[in-house]
């Protein structure tokens, strides 16, 4: 779980340049009460209720019903194509200093090797990426806690100032840094996808969101304030520029070190989030949703491998894009899923009390209403802002995103004529 939702810090640098170094480290801080913490609550709740392979796509369809089940789940798997290419551009952004320069098409061809290798990986099933996952993140945090204690000794600058950046539009501030933010503290829901196959998801499931959580926020903040306060330089903060602050703070073998860290990072995440998202199609095309080819499971594995591979063929043709490009429109489809998500746990309190919840959201109806009205604010402003922005990758999300929701019922309005036709003429036989 920690992998799929955080893994390390390495991807939030344009967050610090954009937003500012006060600004960025108040997101780091504030945003995981409004956004991750309210629907990690949700999550335990519903993943003790209803622990079902699909996991949010059917908490949904049970709550209300096959279009918005439908659409939490085609929201979520086409969000998955533009995480996965983000992941395989986060990789070569890292990879590429450490080796001669490399044309575009070049590093095109290093993240497909990723990709391909992330995929044969999940292919072979969900303990291969479990036992992978955790010597990826074990490599990982040990070069964190070494960078911010190496740190400690060069600390001579306030990392909170200036706050925001200096003579820059208010609505730009907020935008991409924002995004960000909520990308950094996305999938807390995610990994119910996969509850069927873990062992006693009921106890499991809570005590891992109790844990991953707090560890999300420490492995943001703490290596950014302890970089700006060593190094500073917050102008320059771009993809890779963890491992630019690591040359300054320790030389070129801590810079060997984060770089290292940072490319394992983004295999360790990607190989996470494609055990994930790659059981939504199989689950849709159990209830009759999509082709009943991607329920299909590997003789040897039982993984559905044609989802697998279809997903990262997908990921391979939108990995030319920059990553903040990426990002600003995964955040409307991430969005979307965990509005449907948080609503799934209030609607369902009310028409299936019967469940058997073994974890509960506490304090009772303010709880659930804190869980439910938390991630409603924060994404009302996630998508308003944009509008008001000039930035660049702003507007290209304000183009692109809304173009991506409305994929959803398009879709199914099509799936669903081709099911019922297939119904019709199976009833008919």
């Amino acid at each position: 779980m920690y992998s799929y939702t955080t893994a390390g810090p390495f991807g939030l640098e344009e967050q610090v340049s954009t937003s500012g170094p006060g600004m960025s480290l108040l997101y780091q801080f504030l945003i995981p009460f409004f956004w991750c913490i309210p629907i990690s609550l949700v999550a335990a709740e519903l993943t003790t209720a209803m622990p079902v392979e699909g996991g949010f796509y059917r908490w949904t369809r049970a709550a209300f019903g096959d279009f918005w089940g439908f659409l939490a789940g085609w929201w979520n798997w086409c969000a998955s194509f533009l995480l996965g290419a983000a992941y395989a551009v986060l990789f070569t952004n890292y990879v590429a200093p450490c080796i001669p320069p490399l044309h575009e098409w070049q590093r095109y061809l290093l993240g497909l090797v990723v990709i391909v290798f992330i995929a044969c990986v999940n292919v072979r099933g969900i303990r291969l990426v479990g036992r992978l996952a955790t010597v990826l993140e074990l490599s990982v945090l040990g070069a964190i806690v070494l960078m911010c204690l190496m740190s400690v000794r060069k600390w001579h600058l306030n990392p909170f100032v200036p706050f925001v950046p200096p003579h820059k539009p208010i609505f730009q501030v907020f935008g991409v840094g924002f995004a960000l933010g909520l990308w950094l503290y996305a999938g807390y829901e995610q990994l119910s996808s996969v509850a069927q196959e873990v062992e006693n998801p009921q106890r499991n499931y809570p005590r891992a969101l109790a844990w991953v959580v707090p560890l999300s926020m420490l492995t943001y903040l703490l290596p950014t304030l302890c970089a700006l306060a060593a190094v500073g330089n917050w102008q320059n903060w771009h993809d890779g520029y963890f491992a630019q602050a690591a040359r300054a703070i320790g030389g070129q073998w801590l810079w060997l070190v984060i770089t290292v860290s940072a490319a394992v990072m983004a295999l360790s995440i990607l190989n996470s989030m494609v055990l994930s998202t790659t059981r939504m199609p199989f689950a849709m095309a159990e209830d009759g949703y999509l082709s009943p080819f991607f329920a299909r499971l590997h003789p040897r594995f039982g993984t559905p491998w044609i989802a697998i591979l279809l997903s990262s063929l997908i990921y391979s043709l939108l990995a030319w894009h920059s990553l903040s490009r990426l990002i600003s429109v995964y955040i409307w489809l991430r969005i979307a899923t965990s509005i449907l998500t948080v609503l799934s746990a209030w609607k369902l309190r009310r028409t299936r009390p019967d469940l058997a919840r073994a974890y509960t959201i506490p304090w009772g109806r303010l709880g659930l209403a804190y869980a439910v009205i938390a991630p409603l604010i924060v994404s009302a402003i996630a998508i308003i802002i944009p509008f008001f922005s000039a930035a660049p990758d702003d507007r290209f999300a304000v183009r692109w995103g809304p173009v991506a929701l409305l994929l959803g019922p398009i879709a199914y309005l099509f799936l669903r004529r081709k099911r019922t036709d297939q119904l019709t003429q199976s009833s008919t036989l």
